[in-house]
């Protein structure tokens, strides 16, 4: 899923969000570092429209490397550094 084209994507995506105050430094709904950041901020800064970010972020919540949680009216989303120290190993042991 993160080595197709799209999966770049979502990569970056991951990226973005182990500092998220830096790479979303108006986080109006919230602290972005804290709460995380929205599908609507992710798809500025990816430059699609909210649906498509939408779908990366829900991929990457079902694989368990992404939480989301309700700030107000907005699902807000970060990373899950448990999880993908998890998914790191497995991939270390040649899963």
């Amino acid at each position: 899923m993160l080595r197709t084209p799209a999966g770049r994507r979502r990569l970056e995506i991951l990226e973005w969000l182990k500092d998220p105050a830096v790479h979303f430094p108006d986080g109006c709904h919230g602290d972005p570092a804290e709460d995380g950041v929205t599908a609507e901020a992710v798809a500025a800064k990816l430059g699609v429209p909210p649906h498509v970010a939408e779908t990366h972020l829900g991929l990457l919540v079902d694989i368990g490397v992404l939480r989301s949680k309700k700030v107000q009216q907005h699902t807000h989303y970060r990373r899950d550094e448990m999880r993908i120290a998890e998914v790191a190993r497995m991939f270390e042991k040649g899963w």
